[in-house]
């Protein structure tokens, strides 16, 4: 399939949030809370005329799709960027073409179209200071093999969910990383 046809194939932002389960509260607060400032609603108010779309692959269960989705959903108003969202794991020969590093189904990606159906942009899955949260609070991880594995492994994400979710040094990171992804295209 190309790009228009994954693009037609994806559920409308209402329609991802209302299939949601397991972190929809907390997105919701997110976007509840999370505003643009002027300045960056003049940007995204000159990207109309791109007349971009995007396509987010994404899962209810992620925590980063958790916290960057409501933070493109704004985005994505204040530049009239039609989204469609498609469930990671439903869809994979897609998420197989945009692997992290290569290897990783990590989610969320964001690609960005124009009206062809061509990629203009893609960004995801984390900011890097997220990803260098992560990576710090990964640095006391015990090893797979370790009995307190598991035990560790949940508490680890329950942390990082209570920082995604409260934090909005880490909202604002997001922002600026996805705000330069697509401020190449404002030309």
């Amino acid at each position: 399939m190309d790009l228009n046809e994954w693009f037609d194939k994806g559920m409308s932002g209402q329609e991802y949030i209302d299939s949601m389960n397991v972190n929809r509260k907390e997105l919701l607060h997110i976007y509840q809370q999370f505003s643009l400032s002027d300045e960056d609603i003049r940007l995204y108010e000159r990207l109309k005329k791109q007349q971009l779309r995007g396509i987010v692959l994404t899962a209810d269960w992620c925590g980063d799709a958790m916290l960057c989705v409501p933070i493109l959903m704004r985005i994505a108003e204040a530049a009239q960027i039609e989204m469609r969202y498609l469930i990671r794991d439903e869809n994979l020969e897609l998420m197989d073409q945009y692997l992290t590093n290569g290897k990783s189904r990590s989610i969320p990606i964001f690609i960005f179209i124009d009206q062809q159906g061509e990629e203009q942009a893609v960004w995801g899955p984390r900011a890097p200071e997220v990803q260098r949260l992560v990576d710090e609070l990964k640095e006391s991880f015990p090893s797979a093999d370790d009995p307190e594995f598991e035990q560790k492994r949940k508490e680890l994400y329950q942390g990082l969910k209570v920082q995604l979710v409260n934090r909005t040094d880490l909202w604002e990171a997001v922002h600026r990383s996805v705000k330069e992804t697509l401020q190449m295209l404002d030309s």
